[in-house]
């Protein structure tokens, strides 16, 4: 029995749209996974370059603060001048640690619309229940 296009049933067209959509979407993710592999291979140079000026960076620092440790040593005792660099250190990592949790709470507040549906959905439960 050979059917027409217009002898379809409704079902059979709504079939072929699903599995259209469904390819679609395949091609769409597939086409994302592409992009995103070819991103990361053009991002892998400068990336290692950010790594190793990190690491640069973190080196200069270190001898930084060892000449200022050596250089306080030459007025007080080695110990003093370690700990003076160290407890400045200790001021300034909290300080900066503070002020990026503080941050942080502006970006990510608690969800309070959330919390407020999610207290209502259980008192709605327990009513249900009784």
């Amino acid at each position: 029995m050979d059917m027409a296009a217009g002898d379809r049933s409704i079902t059979e067209v709504f079939q072929n749209i699903i599995g259209n959509v469904q390819e679609i979407v395949r091609s769409e993710v597939r086409l994302i996974k592409t992009e995103v592999k070819d991103d990361a291979n053009r991002a892998k140079p400068p990336l290692i370059l950010l790594v190793l000026g990190g690491a640069a960076a973190l080196f200069a620092t270190l001898f930084s603060l060892l000449a200022i440790v050596y250089a306080l040593a030459l007025v007080l005792p080695i110990w003093a001048a370690a700990l003076i660099v160290g407890a400045t250190l200790a001021i300034v990592a909290s300080m900066t640690i503070s002020a990026g949790l503080n941050q942080f709470k502006q970006v990510f507040p608690p969800l309070k619309k959330t919390v407020e549906i999610t207290k209502e959905n259980v008192e709605w439960a327990k009513q249900q229940i009784k």
